[in-house]
């Protein structure tokens, strides 16, 4: 039986883009295309899998959403850049704002409420409970003799008149 698993779900594009980003200065994103991806990492204790992303400086209640949706956890939120172009003029710019979206495939036996997620001094840690169990299958009986045919029905499955 193969045991349930995290996938990361990946842009093939994402590092191509943001080396054109870094050589050339805006690259070729559209408009509200993310400006950075937070580090992640993911790992194993136990059965559950634990997933921490770094998010300083971000508001919990308004800047980081977790949900899931359908098979998928989803990551997502916004560093906004508080600076006001009149006064302040940065000589170094480092720090990387805008949106970002990060998202990992679950196990079909996990639910929303396997999910739960804390933040504490700039680390989002959200942890999936049960995401390595092992599901329990269900047997099927198999009969035998002729297959059975619902009523009114030909072994052909058209119905008879």
């Amino acid at each position: 039986m193969r045991s349930n698993s995290i996938y990361v779900s990946r842009d093939p594009f994402r590092e191509f883009d943001a080396l054109v980003r870094s050589a050339f200065g805006g690259g070729l994103s559209a408009p509200g295309a993310e400006a950075f991806s937070p580090a992640a990492e993911s790992h194993r204790e136990g059965d559950d899998a634990l997933i921490r992303l770094e998010l300083p400086g971000l508001d919990l209640s308004t800047d980081i959403a977790v949900e899931v949706k359908g098979r998928e956890l989803v990551i997502s939120g916004e560093r906004r850049d508080e600076r006001r172009e009149d006064t302040d003029r940065r000589h170094l710019a480092e720090f990387r704002y805008g949106a970002f979206r990060r998202a990992f495939r679950l196990a079909p036996s996990v639910t929303a409420d396997d999910v739960t997620a804390s933040y504490d001094a700039g680390v989002l840690t959200v942890r999936v409970a049960n995401a390595y169990a092992e599901t329990q299958g269900h047997r099927i009986a198999i009969a035998t003799g002729p297959a059975q045919v619902a009523a009114g029905e030909t072994v052909s499955g058209e119905v008879e008149s």
